[in-house]
């Protein structure tokens, strides 16, 4: 006959997890580097910049493209301090970043009443290629995190 142990076992919590305190450490130290700083920063002022800009621009004329960029800005720059406050659950959020700037390049063409004028032009597609760079240097140093944590 088999003897069973009487002592209740302990409900193991993958919080406690080895190999997720070990992740959860390599991006705490990512997110206290410099570099990390500085990319959350430069991405929560473009956020906060395209808000704005169709107001320092003068999208006279164009209230869906002053919308959407207020919209986008916003949502960057929420994005942006959410890679700043919790960067190993967002990284793999860079994405989104990319796609805001992809759709702020496009928006003077796909939004309504065609706001197709050089200073949207040239304001959305600035903003929108460095919102898509600093989406790809978030999803950047996500991936060097997952890389230098294989070599330990």
């Amino acid at each position: 006959m088999a003897t069973h142990s009487t002592q209740p076992t302990e409900p193991t919590h993958i919080e406690n997890h080895p190999d997720l305190m070990a992740l959860r450490g390599r991006y705490a130290e990512a997110s206290a580097k410099p570099m990390a700083g500085l990319i959350e920063g430069l991405c929560l002022l473009t956020g906060l910049y395209l808000a704005i800009s169709p107001w320092v621009v003068g999208f006279d004329g164009f209230t869906s493209l002053r919308v959407s960029n207020l919209i986008t800005g916003i949502a960057l720059a929420i994005l942006a301090m959410g890679f700043g406050s919790v960067l190993e659950r967002t990284h793999g959020l860079g994405w989104v970043a990319c796609a805001i700037g992809a759709w702020t390049i496009v928006a003077p063409w796909v939004v309504a009443g065609s706001a197709d004028t050089t200073k949207t032009i040239t304001n959305n597609a600035i903003v929108g290629g460095v919102a898509v760079l600093l989406g790809l240097a978030t999803m950047g140093l996500g991936m060097m995190r997952r890389r230098s944590g294989a070599k330990h």
